[in-house]
């Protein structure tokens, strides 16, 4: 049984997950708006993808006889600046998943919670990957600025992207 202050830490981390995802289709939103549909393609498939992890902690908290509960989530911001700006709050989101995973594996090494730190390991590995994945966006926009056809070239790349789960 899952000690109560790791399993409602985790609730909370599991409805983070959903929040990041209503974030990334606001973001999906901003892009189909400005009429760059492959960068909407690759915000609908981060959505995805947090989705995808709320369910890992979903039935982790199942797995381990902890009730799954669900909050309200708020608005996410629906303005931005330019398709830089999306990605940069895209990385700010996920540094602050980052400090949240690494404080759910602080409190399960305080609780002795050892299958805990074993699943929590998995989002720490992830995160490294989803930091790296939005420092290179980030410079890709800078490099690229204002080249139209650069910028078109690079947005076909990112509408091939899917996130399929058993790649995960």
């Amino acid at each position: 049984m899952l000690s109560n202050k790791v399993g409602d830490a985790l609730n909370e981390q599991m409805n983070n997950e959903l929040q990041a995802a209503q974030e990334y289709m606001a973001m999906a939103a901003y892009c189909n708006y400005k009429s760059y549909d492959g960068f909407a393609n690759f915000y609908f498939q981060q959505a995805k993808e947090e989705r995808y992890h709320a369910m890992k902690i979903y039935n982790f908290l199942d797995d381990r006889g902890h009730r799954a509960v669900f909050s309200g989530i708020k608005e996410p911001r629906k303005d931005f600046d330019s398709l830089l700006d999306t990605f940069e709050a895209g990385l700010a989101q996920e540094k602050q998943v980052t400090k949240n995973f690494y404080h759910l594996s602080d409190l399960a090494w305080e609780e002795r919670e050892h299958q805990t730190l074993s699943f929590l390991n998995w989002f720490l590995d992830e995160q490294v990957e989803e930091e790296a994945m939005f420092d290179t966006h980030i410079d890709y926009l800078k490099r690229i600025k204002d080249d139209s056809n650069a910028l078109y070239i690079y947005e076909l790349e990112l509408a091939k992207r899917e996130f399929k789960e058993d790649e995960e």
